[in-house]
C-alpha cells in the first residue's frame, strides 16, 4: 500500500480531502517517518520561493526519509534559481495555435496543474514542460523579444491560487493520482521501482525490445516493479528508487545529467555518473591503464598536427595506425590512417571538434573479446569478429554486413589472461555494469577500452546464460536497494 500526504505551511490552508491526508508542515516534521510506514509519496504545497523555507525543507526531509517528493529538491532549487531571470528560454518546439491570436505587444500566461492547462492550446507544451519540471503548479509566459516569442516557466505558489483555481487544483491532483499513481500501485506489489532509460529512436540502443522485456520479467520476480522511461520524462526521476540506462551514453549528454540528478537524489544508478565519465573518455582510460599497468596497446595523447608532432608519432609508431577521439562508442570516431598524408588530413579535422586526439598502434586481430563484468565479476562472454573485409567490428560505411559474426561462451571457458585483464581494467572505473574490449594474440591480451553501457542484446549476449544474465543484473540492483534501506 502507498500512503499520500499533502502538505501545507499553516493550519490556515488545511482542507478536507477523502483519498489523502492534508497534514501542516509542522505535523510532517514532528509526526515522520514512523515505524513500519507504507511507502509514501509527499505532495509538497509549501511555498518554496525562497532558499531555507518551510517548502524547501518539506521536499529535502521527505528525500531524506525516502519519501517521493514533488516537486523533488532539484526542482526547487532550478525554478527558484530562475526567479530572477524567467525569460530562460527552453528547446520547445511551440505550437503555432499558441501564438496565432497573439499581436507582438501582449504576452500570455498559462497556470499548469500536474502536468495539466485548461486551454486546449497549451496542453501538449504544459505536460512537456511538467516532465522536465514535475511541481503541482507552474505558470508559463510566452513573451515576445526580438527572435520571435519565448517561453518561460517559473514557480507558482499554492497559496497564490483563487477559490476556482483551486477548485481546479484539487481536481488536477484527484486525475493525476488517478491516472499515474493509481495504475502504478495496482500492479503485483512490488518493494522498490525501476526506471529504465530508453530512447525508442536510437538506431543501435545497448538493448534491443526483447531484452528490455526480459530485464522486466527479471526484475519483478526479484521484487522490483521496472518501467521505461524516456528522457522527456527525466524530471519526474525523483518517483523511483533506481534508474538503469539502456541508452548510449555520453558526457556531454542527458544521460550523463539524468545519471548525476538520480544519484544526488539517492536512487540506485547503473550506469552510475562517475563510470560514465571515466569510460566515455579514452584519454582517462589510456592513463588509468598506464599508471595502473593494465596491459593495453601503445598510445600517446596528440594535441597538435604540426610537423614537429608528425615526426614525434613516426619516430614511436609504424603505419597503418590508428587515430581515436576520446569519446566514442560503437567504433565510432576511430580512423585508420596509411600514411603521413592521411595522417595530418585526419588529425587536421580532428583537433576542429576536440583539443586531443589519440593515437595507437595498428593491431589486427580476427575477433575481439567483450568480457560483460558487474561488480567486480565476470558474467558473460562474447567474442565479436570483425566486420566482412573490414578491420572493425562496425562498418558504419557498409550497406550490408555492417557488423561481424558473434559467439557467447560461458567464462569459464575464457583464458584466464583475458579474465585478468578485464576485472583489472574495471578495478579502475568502479563497481557497475562494463563490457571490457580486449585483443587477444597468442598469449598477449591487450585491453582495448572499458564500456559503461555494454550492449546486452536478446539471442547475442545471453546466448550461453539465457534469463539468468537477466536475473543477475537485476538481483545487483535488489542488493543494492537492500543496503541502501539499511543505512
Amino acid at each position: 500500500m502507498i500512503q499520500t500526504l499533502i502538505v501545507v505551511d499553516n493550519e490556515q490552508q488545511l482542507v478536507e480531502h477523502p483519498n489523502f491526508r492534508v497534514i501542516t508542515f509542522e505535523q510532517y516534521l514532528a509526526e515522520y517517518p514512523k515505524r513500519n510506514e507504507p511507502k509514501t509519496r509527499v505532495i509538497n504545497l509549501c511555498d518554496t520561493e525562497h532558499y531555507l523555507s518551510r517548502g524547501y525543507y518539506c521536499s529535502l526531509l521527505a528525500e531524506a526519509r525516502q519519501h517521493l517528493a514533488l516537486p523533488s529538491v532539484g526542482t526547487v532549487n532550478y525554478l527558484r534559481d530562475l526567479a530572477d531571470d524567467t525569460s530562460v528560454s527552453f528547446s520547445y518546439s511551440l505550437p503555432p495555435e499558441l501564438i496565432a491570436g497573439l499581436s507582438n505587444s501582449e504576452d500570455a500566461h498559462c497556470l499548469v496543474y500536474f502536468g495539466w492547462a485548461e486551454n486546449e492550446a497549451w496542453k501538449k507544451i504544459a505536460r512537456q514542460v511538467f516532465d522536465k519540471f514535475p511541481s503541482p503548479v507552474l505558470r508559463l509566459s510566452l513573451e515576445h523579444c526580438e527572435q520571435g516569442w519565448r517561453l518561460s516557466v517559473a514557480r507558482f505558489a499554492y497559496q497564490q491560487l483563487e477559490n476556482d483555481q483551486r477548485e481546479a487544483f484539487w481536481q488536477r491532483l484527484d486525475r493525476f493520482a488517478e491516472k499515474v499513481w493509481t495504475r502504478r500501485s495496482t500492479k503485483q506489489r512490488h518493494r522498490w521501482e525501476l526506471a529504465i532509460l530508453i530512447d525508442p529512436e536510437e538506431a543501435t540502443p545497448p538493448s534491443d525490445k526483447d531484452a528490455i522485456k526480459r530485464f522486466i520479467k527479471a526484475a519483478s520476480k526479484v521484487g522490483i516493479h521496472a518501467e521505461t522511461i524516456t528522457a522527456a520524462q527525466a524530471g519526474q526521476i525523483s518517483q523511483y528508487d533506481a534508474l538503469f540506462i539502456r541508452e548510449t551514453t555520453s558526457i556531454d549528454h542527458h544521460t550523463y545529467r539524468l545519471a548525476r540528478k538520480a544519484e544526488q537524489e539517492g536512487l540506485v544508478v547503473i550506469d552510475d555518473p562517475t563510470s560514465i565519465l571515466r569510460c566515455c573518455n579514452k584519454v582517462f582510460l589510456h592513463d588509468a591503464f598506464s599508471y595502473n599497468q593494465v596491459p593495453s596497446l601503445k598510445t600517446r595523447v596528440a594535441i597538435n598536427s604540426g610537423e614537429t608532432d608528425l615526426n614525434n608519432i613516426e619516430a614511436e609508431f609504424s603505419y597503418p595506425l590508428v587515430i581515436k577521439l576520446p569519446e566514442g562508442s560503437f567504433s565510432k570516431g576511430v580512423y585508420k590512417v596509411k600514411d603521413r598524408e592521411e595522417l595530418k588530413e585526419k588529425l587536421d579535422e580532428l583537433f576542429q571538434e576536440t583539443a586531443l586526439v589519440l593515437i595507437q598502434e595498428f593491431y589486427f586481430t580476427d575477433f575481439d573479446w567483450r568480457i560483460g563484468v558487474l561488480n567486480g565479476r565476470a558474467i558473460y562472454a562474447c567474442r565479436y569478429h570483425m566486420a566482412k573485409k573490414h578491420w572493425q567490428i562496425y562498418n558504419h560505411g557498409a550497406k550490408r554486413h555492417s557488423s561481424g559474426n558473434f559467439e557467447t561462451l560461458p567464462t569459464f571457458e575464457v583464458p584466464r589472461n583475458v579474465l585478468d585483464a578485464a576485472l583489472k581494467a574495471c578495478a579502475m572505473i568502479g563497481r557497475g555494469l562494463y563490457g571490457v574490449d580486449i585483443k587477444q594474440k597468442d598469449n598477449h591480451v591487450f585491453v582495448i577500452e572499458v564500456n559503461d553501457n555494454p550492449s546486452i542484446d536478446h539471442k547475442v549476449e545471453d546466448l550461453y546464460l539465457g534469463n539468468e544474465l537477466y536475473m543477475l543484473i537485476m538481483q545487483e540492483f535488489a542488493n543494492r536497494l537492500e543496503l541502501r534501506g539499511r543505512h
